[in-house]
C-alpha cells in the first residue's frame, strides 16, 4: 500500500480531549456542584459512550448534552485545557523526516480561536503541519471529516488512494471510507470497540504501535 499523506484527528489522537472534560465537568461554575467528586474513571458513567462515537462525548449527557458542548466550546480556560499525548510531537517529526505530508482537520464554533489555539499546541511542528478547520454546520454530512477530506484532496493535490486517517471516532471511520482514504482506529483512555462491520479497520494504542504498523504495511 502507498501511502504519502496522514491526516490526524485531534482530540484523541493527538490532544487528550478527556482530560479537558474531566476538568471542565469537576471545575465549570455550572456543572461542579453535580460532578466535583467524580473520580476520572467514572467519565463514561456521565458521558455515556454510544456506538455512533465509540468515545467520550459531551453531546451524549442524557440531558444536558447540548448546553455541556456549547458550554465547553465557548469557555476557553477549559476548551484550551487539552494537552498533547506523550510523544505526539516526536511521532510527527519522525513522520515528517520519512516524507509524509500531515494535516489535521477539526470543526468547530469559533474557526480562528481553534486555529489559534491548534497553532499554540502544535507550535513545534506547524513548520511542516498543515492545520485546517471548518465551522459547524457548514457541511450536511454529520461528520464534516468527509467533506472536509474532499477539499483538502481538492486543495492540495492528493490522492485519496494514498491517504490515511487516524482517528478514534467511529463515525470518522466511515467517512474515511466514504472518501477512498484508509481508515486506522486510535484507542485512547475510553474507546468502545469496533462494530462488527469495521473489523477489518486496523486499531493501534499508541504511537509506536502506529509507526510499526505503518512501517509494515505501507510504503511512501
Amino acid at each position: 500500500m502507498i501511502i504519502k499523506n496522514i491526516f490526524w484527528d485531534v482530540d484523541g489522537v493527538l490532544a487528550n480531549l478527556n482530560y479537558a472534560y474531566f476538568n471542565f465537568l469537576t471545575k465549570h461554575p455550572k456543572y461542579a456542584p453535580m460532578y466535583k467528586d467524580i473520580k476520572w474513571e467514572d467519565l463514561p458513567k456521565v458521558l455515556p459512550i454510544v456506538p455512533k462515537y465509540g468515545a467520550l462525548e459531551l453531546k451524549t449527557h442524557p440531558t444536558m448534552g447540548k448546553d455541556m458542548d456549547y458550554d465547553f466550546c465557548h469557555s476557553p480556560e477549559f476548551f484550551t485545557n487539552r494537552p498533547l499525548y506523550p510523544g505526539v510531537v516526536e511521532a510527527l517529526k519522525y513522520f515528517n523526516q520519512k516524507g509524509y505530508r500531515q494535516f489535521t482537520m477539526s470543526a468547530t464554533f469559533d474557526v480562528e480561536t481553534k486555529k489559534r489555539f491548534l497553532n499554540q499546541l502544535l507550535a513545534e511542528v506547524t513548520d511542516f503541519l498543515t492545520i485546517e478547520c471548518v465551522q459547524h454546520g457548514k457541511f450536511m454530512h454529520d461528520s464534516a471529516k468527509e467533506d472536509m477530506l474532499k477539499e483538502c484532496f481538492a486543495k492540495y493535490g492528493l490522492k485519496p488512494e494514498e491517504t490515511i486517517l487516524v482517528d478514534d471516532r467511529i463515525y470518522n471511520q466511515y467517512a474515511a471510507i466514504n472518501v477512498g482514504a484508509h481508515p486506522i482506529r486510535y484507542r485512547c483512555e475510553f474507546t468502545s470497540d469496533l462494530p462488527e462491520e469495521l473489523k477489518w479497520i486496523p486499531e493501534v494504542y499508541s504511537m509506536d504501535e502506529l509507526k510499526a504498523w505503518i512501517e509494515k504495511n505501507t510504503t511512501n
